[in-house]
């Protein structure tokens, strides 16, 4: 019995447990395992409940599969270079509970549970999950995936919805797989990485028709209408028609561009508004600076409503986030 004990793919997982680190000492914690794991990252705890994460990795032949369960969390990346080549991967992500949303390259995406999506974890993304949550991760090097697809890339953040083409099958599987893993053994296991990794490029390949491909002219379109909206953020009266008028484009070519992105105009206004708030809220330059002048700067003319959508998005209200951020320093 000891034998087989250790030979199912549970015993070999490596668990990490926010229960087992003081609470003051959770969000360093937690920072130095995902950086140190998975990918070097900012994180933003939950305010209403105290920080608690539990993760299991279990090696998976080239791949790693892990199973973690969490309150809720704020994560972002931005443009530092990965420290370590073994970091140089993709993410497939399976949401089993909660509500999970991911936004890389442009485009943004909100899981229901049992949907997937992927995303590259060398590139600037930032996640959300407003409550608590489970998910697995299947950990995939560049290298393995682009012999599959070598689009892989063009297709992070997209949906991949539990009810539609080989997703069907594929999050079930994964379900399933992670349900066994205290009966299942290793060389069961193992095998099953590359049956998984042949559905996942599978399902990827359905997504190609809508994320690719963009022809040149739009592409052009889109990075000029992004460039012009980077220098007027301020602008507080900023709208579709106004873009549009300032551009020469028309407001629904425009709309079209954005939704090509799975997002809208005025929803990528806001969410760079907020990013451009938080920059401000962590630069030194800045910090004599009030918040309420930080947030014209950025173009919000309502203070109250400014708070409440920066505390939704990155969790803390914009005082608590400068603080942290001098702590940090």
């Amino acid at each position: 019995m000891a034998q087989q004990a250790r030979t199912v793919v549970a015993a070999t997982g490596r668990k990490y447990s926010s229960d087992l680190v003081a609470p003051s000492q959770r969000k360093a914690w937690l920072c130095e395992v995902i950086g140190r794991e998975y990918a070097e990252v900012d994180i933003v705890p939950p305010t209403a409940a105290p920080l608690y994460n539990e993760m299991t990795l279990y090696p998976w032949q080239a791949l790693q599969l892990s199973v973690i369960h969490s309150n809720s969390l704020t994560i972002q990346r931005g443009t530092r270079e990965i420290c370590r080549p073994q970091l140089d991967n993709y993410f497939a992500v399976l949401l089993l509970q909660g509500r999970y949303c991911l936004q890389q390259q442009g485009r943004e995406v909100f899981l229901r549970p049992g949907d997937m999506t992927i995303y590259d974890a060398t590139v600037p993304h930032y996640i959300h999950c407003p409550e608590a949550f489970s998910k697995l991760i299947v950990s995939i090097p560049r290298t393995l995936l682009h012999q599959r697809l070598p689009q892989a890339g063009h297709l992070t953040a997209m949906p991949m919805r539990l009810q539609h083409g080989m997703t069907a099958m594929l999050s079930p599987f994964l379900q399933q797989l992670t349900r066994q893993l205290n009966q299942l053994s290793m060389q069961a296991f193992e095998a099953s990485a590359v049956p998984m990794l042949d559905m996942l490029g599978n399902a990827l390949e359905t997504l190609q028709d809508h994320a690719l491909p963009r022809s040149p002219g739009r592409s052009l379109s889109l990075l000029q209408i992004k460039q012009w909206l980077s220098k007027h953020l301020q602008d507080a009266d900023l709208d579709s028609d106004a873009i549009a008028a300032a551009t020469g484009f028309s407001s629904r070519y425009i709309n079209q561009l954005f939704a090509d992105e799975q997002t809208s105009l005025m929803r990528y206004v806001w969410q760079q508004r907020l990013a451009l708030s938080a920059q401000y809220l962590k630069q030194p330059a800045w910090q004599h600076r009030s918040i309420s002048e930080i947030a014209l700067a950025c173009g919000f003319n309502d203070f109250a409503h400014f708070s409440r959508a920066f505390k939704q998005q990155f969790g803390d209200p914009p005082r608590a986030f400068r603080q942290q951020g001098a702590l940090l320093r």
